[in-house]
């Protein structure tokens, strides 16, 4: 089991003006010889004219390039679909399909993501962003984070904490059921069709374009979305806070569900919840689209956070112990 040692809106909005300038001659027209000037100065305005919608549609392409990402990159089971909540929650759509969960390349190091396990997804919604500070205040009217800022996630909040948001959310929204996303599920949108360390390739030295990972000292979380999102358009799956998920800890993948239900045990209580994605202070390694991490399920420690998922599967709910 990986310990998990204490480890934070949605990027920045491009500002863009376009003013349309007034020509105004500073000469009387009867003192054009020729038509030769008026021709060049309609030329001019109706270029200016063309311009604007160019420049907007050129905005709008850099625009869905940096926030949302290609949804038909990695997979045929890509995302089709985002939608904001009335909270300000953003979820992305996610298509089913299968996909190999684990350490594909059988290392003997990575022993808790074995056996690979083929896993069947069906559709569901899942959190574009960790869930802010600030639309955990919104709905629980309180901050518990040690890392303070609206814009980063959510820290130092336990399983059952999470629950209790959850809960609060489905009494208040009734056409949507929310929940966590199931362990399957988690990685699956983070691994975006692709089969390597990470979802963007191999290469270790590209993971700080994409997370927020292995600072050293007490720096503390970041503003979501200030990194690359992966190609189905999620924000943050490497670092930041680590995510609580709906399955019970298993030592490795021997007899786990081949789909996307939550791993947990029917007749006991389950004390340790999986954690996915890493933290700010997480070494690359453990940061990789396999990785997995568990804490107790009442710790709330700096590091852990979450992201919501919709649809699909619904995890048990466990009742906070006494």
């Amino acid at each position: 089991m990986v310990p998990l040692a204490g480890i934070l809106s949605p990027g920045f909005a491009p500002e863009c003006c376009v003013g349309r300038q007034r020509i105004r001659p500073s000469h009387n027209i009867e003192e054009i010889e020729t038509g030769e000037s008026i021709r060049e100065m309609k030329l001019d305005e109706t270029f200016k004219l063309l311009a604007l919608p160019v420049l907007g549609v050129l905005l709008l392409a850099w625009m869905l390039s940096r926030f949302g990402g290609d949804p038909n990159a990695g997979s045929r089971s890509a995302p089709f679909g985002i939608e904001v909540d009335p909270f300000g929650i953003e979820f992305i759509k996610v298509g089913g399909g299968t996909f190999v969960m684990g350490d594909s390349s059988g290392s003997a190091a990575n022993s808790e993501e074995l056996p690979a396990t083929t896993v069947a997804i069906g559709e569901f919604w899942l959190g574009r962003f960790e869930v802010t500070q600030a639309q955990w205040f919104r709905v629980m009217g309180t901050n518990p984070s040690q890392y303070k800022d609206p814009r980063r996630p959510v820290d130092s909040v336990t399983w059952y904490d999470v629950q209790d948001f959850i809960k609060r959310l489905n009494e208040r929204v009734k056409d949507r059921v929310y929940r966590l996303p199931s362990e399957a599920e988690w990685e699956y949108a983070a691994r975006a069709g692709t089969a390597t360390r990470y979802f963007f390739g191999d290469d270790q030295g590209a993971l700080p374009r994409h997370g927020w990972v292995d600072q050293a000292g007490n720096v503390g979380t970041r503003p979501v979305g200030l990194h690359d999102a992966n190609p189905w358009g999620f924000f943050d799956l490497y670092g930041n806070v680590w995510e609580w998920t709906a399955d019970c800890w298993h030592d490795d993948y021997a007899g786990r569900p081949r789909d996307a239900r939550p791993w947990v045990d029917e007749r006991q209580e389950c004390r340790r919840r999986v954690m996915r994605g890493g933290g700010w202070n997480t070494p690359p390694d453990l940061a990789r689209s396999a990785s997995r991490g568990s804490y107790p399920a009442d710790l709330n420690d700096v590091g852990s956070g979450f992201r919501l998922a919709r649809g699909g599967v619904r995890d048990k709910q466990a009742a906070r112990p006494r």
